[in-house]
């Protein structure tokens, strides 16, 4: 997704770190993965009712190519 090194990250550390205080950080990281954790589900959620979704449209134009055979 991000071509992020090694340094790229050491460097927003510390910038977070100095921005939120050391009491803070940890906090802010559980949050942020609860956060991404909630989206993931989510787009899993809708992924799988996409899907369901494209299945029963299959099966009704099978049924339809049938009926017209």
């Amino acid at each position: 997704m991000w071509n992020l090194g090694f340094p790229e990250l050491v460097v927003i550390f510390i910038v977070a770190l100095l921005v939120f205080g050391p009491r803070k950080l940890p906090e802010l990281g559980r949050s942020l993965g609860k956060g991404l954790a909630e989206f993931k589900r989510a787009s899993n959620e809708l992924k799988r009712t996409w899907e369901e979704e494209v299945r029963a449209e299959e099966e009704e134009l099978r049924k339809i190519q049938k009926d017209l055979e």
